[in-house]
């Protein structure tokens, strides 16, 4: 092997070995799971299979001195990612208070009525579940792919016309519409519908009803607050 190609593997064990070990053990560890899905969380360990962060967000950058850094608030540079976030109101043992937690009430009120309009369905709804989904935040992604302020799988993405998921107008029209589609297939039952959205039409077909998962009556419940709240404003 020629001293160059020596260089560039010594390189390559260099950054495999910098990206698999932890990161800021005492922070930030990276975590592989079975279906290839790549997690950073802070919580040091978990009898749970997926650890997590719950319902924080953890953001990647680069410092002023060129080192990848991560933090739970939002970094000053213009360039960074954000690589954990986790259903705002999915979490059963969430201590927010949904009945008094501030509501979103001007963002993307334009496209949040065009989108509502084109598909018939309440806007105080969809803002509703954008707040559950997201928080507003449209550069949230989930361990498993979902994107943006609605939290759109990128095969639901597709089959609904949307190009880029984390265009905020693309994502509440993408998400809208797919909303719109569960109401429809249970026949306006707001509760199944949010329940579809969040654990899958099949899911509720399969249990006649809303699903028996911690997560997803959780998340059914929530929004229907959301939703009396954001209806009244």
């Amino acid at each position: 092997m020629t001293r160059g190609k020596t260089f560039i593997a010594s390189s390559l064990i260099f950054l495999l070995l910098a990206f698999s070990a932890p990161l800021a053990a005492d922070s930030i560890r990276r975590i592989v799971h079975p279906d290839g899905t790549v997690e950073y969380t802070n919580v040091k360990g978990s009898s749970q299979k997926r650890a997590s962060t719950k319902d924080e967000v953890v953001y990647r950058y680069r410092d002023d001195n060129g080192v990848v850094a991560y933090s739970s608030s939002q970094p000053a540079s213009a360039a960074f990612d954000v690589i954990r976030f986790h259903c705002h109101a999915c979490d059963p043992d969430s201590n927010v208070n949904w009945r008094t937690t501030p509501l979103f009430l001007k963002p993307y009120r334009d496209e949040i009525r065009i989108a509502a309009s084109e598909f018939n369905v309440d806007p105080a709804l969809v803002r509703a579940v954008i707040h559950a989904e997201s928080a507003f935040n449209d550069k949230a992604l989930s361990p498993k792919g979902a994107q943006g302020l609605m939290q759109l799988m990128p095969a639901t993405a597709d089959e609904l016309g949307v190009h880029d998921a984390m265009v905020a107008p693309e994502n509440i029209r993408g998400g809208v519409n797919y909303l719109a589609r569960m109401l429809k297939r249970f026949d306006g039952d707001i509760k199944l519908a949010t329940a579809a959205y969040n654990a899958g039409p099949g899911a509720v077909g399969r249990h006649g009803g809303i699903p028996p998962y911690a997560e997803t009556r959780a998340y059914v419940e929530r929004v229907g607050i959301l939703h009396e709240r954001y209806a009244g404003n």
